[in-house]
């Protein structure tokens, strides 16, 4: 089921005029950025655990978790044991942390080893700046960290302004409410100095029956913003579902932050599309990530106090510019697999018609079989392409307008509309003029040549012996040499993330352990110097001369164009 969906900047906007009565539910993602580790990065470390204990083997057998073959191992493993929710389930992470940690005891001392050192991150301050402008009154959260209570301290400069309710006090929760003691925070599972954690299935599915009540009739007096929350937990997202159905629910919408491309799980898709149905404002919101999310948020609020905050954010600033190594000099420098993208285009075509989202657009081009690239924002659709072609996807939608729009700078900095499209419009133009063909993979684009045997191939072939092939173990699985390809944005400009790989067709569930190490054990000695090789081939052959690359050759209406360099970015050493 596809959840209904907005922009992140759509959101923006409708939250800087509805915040004051928009309460936040936090999960385990909005503390990622601030060390602690999320639900799901701790259920790798617990199924590591079972698998180190019970097989009796050294830890530095399975220390990788990156390692895509070594996850199928742990997997499989957990898998064979027959008692334990199949990898992804919704209570997936409760029954392995009861599997590894029986006790109560053991759990609380597990939490707080992992909680030890961490501090707000620019996120958990931006909401104690809203909080101090009353913008923010109310935020649940199923997280055990103090983080929220240690950025109002530092907010406020004060422990005293913030109201924290936990479960050893359910009636608390709806009296402090009740009279409005604002800021409020409420720990659905316990805090991790209290003497109640709830983290096991049994101890979930006993949520206090109070306290949800008191969730449940918030969530008629406000409206949400769920952030950093998977919706795993059955207790929580039963009480959401059974809010939805309440007469008046989230007066001001409901909005579920999400990162990445990849599907929320089902219950999201399925609560959204209730809340749609029950005529709440419901939605997706596809975001970079919670800090970026709360920095856009506070972006559009001019009235807000933002001394602290902008302090805090000049003090944390992790990087700047670095020279590029010049001479033979050994101090220490890495070369980052990272290309400047010199220039992108600052305009495109602007569209407004009566057409659905962003899968309604693309069905429209393929309709028409134009070469157009397109995609669907608030302000309407945007699109490269010559004129008549643009007007032959869309004149059926009763186009109303038909101009230009600028592509700001500032819109490029996290994933909107805009980047997107460019993304697809940089993908189209390699892949135009340097013999590469193309394969969309979630945040990435992965590239192959078009002819392995081709010349220009001649010098990778140098570099990685020969370029494609079948796996010998598994012929139905072909592979061949490429790139995976991203467009991001740091140090104020865009960048092209270049990482070279083996690229599949043909992976199944069945097989795609067998993928795993045939590109593991193709990339294994690639060190050091390899890899430079490697990079330095790419970035020429993409950034050829630095001339210009157009993404789709035309000569009227608007096309996208490009230079990069191939100087890609380089680090040094900090000074202290």
């Amino acid at each position: 089921m596809e959840p209904p969906q907005i922009d992140a900047d759509d959101f923006s906007r409708r939250f800087s005029l509805r915040a004051s009565n928009l309460m936040w539910l936090l999960g385990a993602g909005a503390s990622a950025s601030a060390g602690i580790p999320t639900a799901n990065d701790m259920v790798w470390e617990f199924k590591q655990l079972l698998f180190v204990s019970q097989r009796r083997v050294s830890p530095r057998a399975v220390a990788d978790l990156s390692n895509p073959a070594i996850r199928a191992q742990l997997q499989a493993h957990i898998d064979a044991s027959g008692r334990l929710p199949r990898s992804g389930a919704p209570d997936e992470y409760a029954a392995l942390f009861e599997a590894v940690y029986p006790s109560e005891t053991d759990r609380r001392a597990y939490l707080d080893s992992k909680m030890a050192g961490a501090k707000p991150s620019y996120g958990h301050l931006a909401l104690a700046t809203l909080m101090r402008a009353q913008l923010t009154r109310l935020i649940w959260t199923p997280n055990f960290d103090p983080l929220v209570a240690d950025a109002c301290a530092k907010i406020y400069d004060t422990t005293a302004s913030l109201t924290t309710v936990t479960l050893d006090a359910p009636d608390l929760a709806a009296q402090v409410i009740a009279d409005g003691r604002w800021p409020i925070e409420v720990k659905l599972h316990g805090d991790f100095r209290s003497r109640r954690l709830k983290n096991t299935n049994e101890e979930l599915r006993q949520q206090d029956v109070r306290l949800r009540r008191v969730l449940i009739d918030s969530c008629r007096r406000f409206g949400a913003v769920v952030a950093g929350y998977s919706g795993r937990d059955d207790s929580i997202m039963d009480a959401l579902a059974e809010a939805v159905e309440q007469s008046g629910a989230f007066p001001v919408g409901l909005f579920w932050l999400h990162r990445g491309e990849a599907p929320p799980l089902p219950r999201v898709s399925q609560l959204l599309a209730r809340a749609v149905d029950t005529n709440v404002e419901a939605a997706l919101v596809r975001i970079e990530n919670f800090d970026e999310a709360l920095r856009d948020l506070i972006r559009l609020l001019d009235s807000v106090d933002t001394s602290t905050l902008d302090t805090f954010a000049t003090e944390r600033r992790r990087c700047s510019g670095a020279p590029r190594p010049a001479g033979r000099r050994g101090w220490p420098v890495v070369r980052l697999n990272a290309l400047p993208v010199v220039h992108a285009p600052s305009v495109c075509r602007r569209v407004v018609c009566q057409i659905g989202g962003y899968s309604a657009v693309r069905e429209a081009v393929d309709k028409a079989g134009v070469n157009v690239l397109a995609t669907r924002t608030h302000a309407g659709i945007l699109a490269f392409g010559a004129d008549a072609d643009v007007h032959a996807a869309f004149h059926a939608y009763g186009i109303t307008q038909f101009d230009l729009h600028t592509i700001e700078l500032r819109r490029l900095r996290y994933e909107s509309g805009e980047r997107g499209l460019l993304r697809d419009a940089l993908t189209r133009a390699i892949t135009r003029q340097r013999g590469l063909n193309s394969t969309r993979h979630r945040s990435t684009d992965l590239l192959t040549p078009v002819d392995p045997q081709d010349v220009i191939w001649t010098p990778l072939r140098r570099l990685v012996g020969i370029l494609s092939g079948a796996v010998a173990s598994n012929p139905e699985l072909v592979w061949c040499e490429g790139i995976a390809i991203r467009l991001d944005w740091a140090d104020d400009r865009l960048w092209l993330l270049v990482e070279p790989r083996t690229v599949f067709e043909g992976i199944t569930e069945e097989n795609k352990a067998a993928a795993a190490d045939f590109a593991r054990e193709r990339s294994v000695r690639r060190y050091n110097r390899q890899l430079n090789d490697l990079i330095a081939f790419w970035s020429v052959l993409l950034a050829g001369g630095g001339e210009e690359m157009r993404a789709l050759g035309i000569g009227v209406g608007v096309d996208a164009t490009f230079r990069l360099s191939s100087e890609t970015g380089f680090s040094k050493r900090a000074q202290a």
